[in-house]
């Protein structure tokens, strides 16, 4: 049975919310403490066995390339130098046994679109996504693409994770029904994009974190496309739920939204606490401005 090696990062976006500081520079390479969102995702997929890490990008985005690229003058400053703990660090930014590669989304043209990208390399295999503006920290459990995957390696079917949410914030979603209740991993019955609160079928919302089986390609490529010429990866699902088993699985974590300003601080604030090299002078920091 085949295991999930592929890991797809839609990273095509513009960032347009976090203006002007991705007016040159993409929205995944904005720091938490010392390291760019792209690379905690990357963490993450690179923990949970995956080896072949498909990025989508578009204009501007040579910046997330170059940051997993070899630098060698920069490598050979620091050895010249002696500083091998920083050399370290840039080596270590991706690991030598795992391969990048970056596919040109043409256009911006929904989520969907853009993980249709991904299938000349991917082609019937499973896949997982991570969308780098979910920063999920596991507090100290399995980091979460691996729970998922463990779930996808028990079950064989598509994984989407997923939180529950205040019931007013389900328009920002795309939320699940299920054919119960409550459980960490439920079978999904319904999929339905950023309903209105009174109209949401629960409050199960799903997260930038998905695991697909190539069989959402077909689905994507039957899309009607809809406002701008998007396709919505919710609308593939939702066909996708009529021929084979879709669960929902209830990640254990924190979620932080870094496409907002607020959740981004957050994330700032909360992964600077926990820093090894300056998380203690920074709580004292900041309970001085208490």
């Amino acid at each position: 049975m085949k295991k999930v090696t592929k890991a797809v990062f839609p990273v095509a976006g513009l960032g347009s919310r976090f203006l002007p500081a991705t007016k040159a520079s993409p929205k995944e390479m904005m720091p938490i403490v010392d390291k760019p969102l792209i690379q905690y995702a990357v963490e993450e997929a690179v923990a949970a066995g995956m080896t072949d890490l498909v990025f989508i990008t578009g204009r501007s985005k040579r910046a997330i390339e170059d940051h997993f690229d070899k630098a060698y003058e920069l490598e050979t400053e620091l050895e010249m130098r002696g500083k091998a703990d920083l050399l370290k660090i840039v080596r270590d930014t991706v690991p030598s046994h795992v391969n990048c590669i970056y596919i040109r989304q043409p256009e911006a043209l929904g989520l969907g679109h853009a993980v249709l990208c991904a299938e000349s390399v991917v082609g019937d295999e499973p896949f997982a996504v991570l969308l780098a503006d979910d920063l999920l920290d596991s507090l100290g459990e399995s980091p979460v693409m691996r729970q998922m995957s463990e779930v996808y390696n028990y079950h064989r079917c598509s994984v989407l994770g997923v939180m529950n949410v205040p019931r007013e914030q389900t328009r920002q979603y795309g939320i699940v029904s299920t054919e119960r209740d409550n459980g960490e991993v439920q079978r999904v019955s319904g999929i339905v994009e950023k309903p209105k609160p009174e109209e949401a079928p629960s409050t199960q919302a799903v997260i930038g974190r998905y695991i697909l089986t190539g069989r959402i390609f077909e689905h994507l490529r039957e899309l009607t496309p809809g406002a701008g010429g998007e396709l919505q990866l919710t609308d593939a699902i939702a066909s996708l739920l009529r021929e084979e088993a879709v669960l929902a699985y209830q990640f254990r974590g924190v979620r932080y939204d870094c496409g907002s300003k607020l959740g981004y601080l957050r994330a700032t604030v909360e992964l600077g606490l926990k820093h090894p090299e300056v998380g203690a002078e920074f709580a004292a920091f900041l309970a001085s401005r208490v």
